[in-house]
């Protein structure tokens, strides 16, 4: 007993709070039901079936039966993370748009800002239990990847690259799940909202970025046939949209043909200053805080003066 209070004792002392009351309770929750383990068993049954009918459609068109190339590597690996972006695209907002909202939906939610936990912890918590189960599923899809890296094609380097890509773009649309779950009422509305932001990062960004193009098209051409204006402006639209991201870190070169696309320097072609996976994640670093900040304001109900 003593060395047990000493324990908690200490624990206090250096201020060791990383697994509070409502983390703790989240993770038994949520990882302790028959739904997370069916959850995991479709999302690998899904991205494993993608990747064996991906390996097989590619053997039937090289027409080389056994032989396997480490070109047809690299494009199995680009769909297969393609594929799984999709997914968590599909999954992240569905595990975080209802978690304050069904709090409130089941009337618990007054009963735990009545605990000594805080509005960031509170949100925080939430965020990282949602998360934690998708990061699992996608950890547990390795062994999917494996079967494409080993033929080679691939570095190691991509691939911690596009699984740390992965972890991020789950917070970000994390982040937008939980604000839209506590300044919303209804978890209905706020899924909807939810998937809403994330088809218009997904679809709407395009959509915004041909427009532009076509304009541009029109616009930045004299009579004579030269173009007068740069609008390689245009090209960082592209740097919102988290598919476009994800292929400039499967191919590199991506980033300055989107930077020097519709740029008035005929015949020269300038470096890109950043990558845009690496635009990607300053601009939703910024959103995600934001969205963070105003969901733990929103959290509790304030007294109008």
């Amino acid at each position: 007993m003593k060395e047990q209070a000493l324990a908690k004792n200490n624990g206090r002392r250096f201020g060791i709070k990383w697994i509070n009351p409502v983390l703790d309770k989240e993770f038994r929750l949520r990882m302790r039901t028959p739904r997370a383990m069916w959850t995991l068993f479709f999302y690998l049954f899904a991205i494993g079936l993608m990747a064996m009918s991906a390996v097989y459609l590619t053997q039937v068109m090289s027409g080389r039966g056994g032989a396997y190339n480490p070109e047809q590597s690299k494009v199995l690996f680009s769909f297969l993370s393609m594929a799984q972006l999709g997914l968590v695209a599909f999954m992240a907002p569905g595990l975080t748009a209802g978690v304050i909202s069904g709090e409130r939906e089941k009337q618990t939610l007054n009963l735990l800002l009545t605990t000594q936990q805080s509005s960031s912890t509170i949100i925080l918590s939430k965020l990282v239990s949602s998360l934690s189960f998708m990061i699992l599923i996608v950890i547990s899809t390795i062994p999917v990847y494996s079967m494409i890296f080993l033929y080679g094609g691939v570095s190691p380097k991509q691939m911690i690259l596009i699984f740390l890509f992965y972890v991020f773009v789950m917070f970000v649309l994390g982040s937008f799940g939980i604000l839209f779950s506590t300044i919303l009422k209804r978890t209905m509305i706020s899924v909807i909202a939810t998937y809403g932001v994330t088809l218009f990062i997904f679809v709407g960004t395009v959509i915004i970025y041909f427009v532009l193009q076509g304009i541009a098209e029109q616009a930045s051409y004299n009579s004579a046939g030269v173009r007068t204006e740069d609008y390689s402006w245009i090209g960082n639209i592209l740097a919102w949209n988290p598919a476009v991201a994800l292929y400039s870190i499967l191919d590199p070169s991506i980033s300055d043909h989107i930077n020097n696309n519709y740029s008035n320097r005929s015949g020269h072609i300038k470096g890109s200053l950043l990558p845009v996976w690496l635009k990607f994640m300053i601009i939703y670093t910024v959103l995600s805080s934001l969205a963070l900040w105003l969901a733990i304001r929103k959290l509790r109900p304030r007294l109008k003066r």
